[in-house]
């Protein structure tokens, strides 16, 4: 293979990897104020202020469905999910991930507990 050819196919490498980057990166930037779609955890963000970013999170499940989503917080408290009554602490920086069944149909909150700060509208359809 001469130089050109070579310098042609790894261009086209190049555009090829750029496509999938950017499917890859538009598809994970999903907005976490909608419905859930299967196979996807929706995360929501916490700002220094202890605020959500963009925003309480609306997440709609259907009962029987698995309810998944993460909090990345920049402060440290403590997660709660109400109706559930689950708890997780989360460090300034650091991720939680929640992953438990639909069982009981209602509309619920999550809030950072500590704060009172709600983040998550959880609504559990029949």
């Amino acid at each position: 293979m001469d130089a050109r050819t070579m310098r042609l196919v790894g261009g086209g490498v190049v555009i090829v990897v750029a496509i999938v980057l950017l499917v890859v990166l538009k598809n994970g930037n999903s907005d976490s104020s909608k419905t859930t779609d299967a196979g996807k955890a929706p995360t929501i963000v916490v700002s220094k202020a202890g605020k959500p970013v963009g925003g309480i999170a609306d997440l709609t499940y259907n009962e029987g469905d698995r309810i998944q989503f993460k909090v990345h917080s920049a402060v440290a408290d403590e997660v709660h999910v109400h109706g559930y009554d689950l708890m997780k602490d989360v460090k300034a920086g650091g991720t939680i991930a929640y992953d438990f069944p639909a069982t009981i149909e209602g509309v619920f909150e999550a809030e950072l507990e500590g704060r009172k700060e709600q983040i998550i509208q959880l609504t559990v359809d029949p």
